[in-house]
């Protein structure tokens, strides 16, 4: 956050903007690594494939699961190397938050699962028959 006169607050306190809410250095990287030059954090398309890419790096750097919403979120909000560090212990209201997201997670989980069969059909199957 930047300061008028010492304290007054004004500006933005992150450069995280767009669908994914990703820091301009984070969705930079992205940018580069996965060659996407036209990527726009305002298109939901582009949001949902650089969650991936964070999702995959993160399993990759931090070794968490890609199933494992509680850290693959602390990832995400403390960046590789805080989460590292482990900044997050002393976040009571971030790990209430984390359990909130990983608990989400497995309720969509297990609606995929109900669903599945019946989405692996196809589209033309389920107009006629579904």
């Amino acid at each position: 956050m930047r300061w008028f006169l010492g304290f007054i607050p004004y500006g933005r306190a992150s450069s995280a903007y767009g669908y994914s809410q990703a820091k301009t250095v984070t969705w930079d990287e992205y940018v580069k690594e996965a060659d996407r030059f036209w990527a726009s954090r305002n298109d939901f398309a582009d949001a949902i494939d650089f969650m991936g890419w964070y999702i995959d790096k993160t399993h990759r750097l931090n070794k968490v699961s890609k199933w494992d919403g509680y850290n693959q979120y602390l990832n995400y909000h403390e960046g590789w190397g805080g989460y590292r560090r482990g900044s997050y212990k002393n976040k009571a209201w971030l790990l209430t938050v984390a359990r909130r997201v990983d608990d989400r997670a497995k309720i969509y989980s297990a609606q995929l699962k109900q669903c599945e069969q019946e989405l692996q059909r196809g589209w033309l199957w389920r107009l006629f028959f579904g």
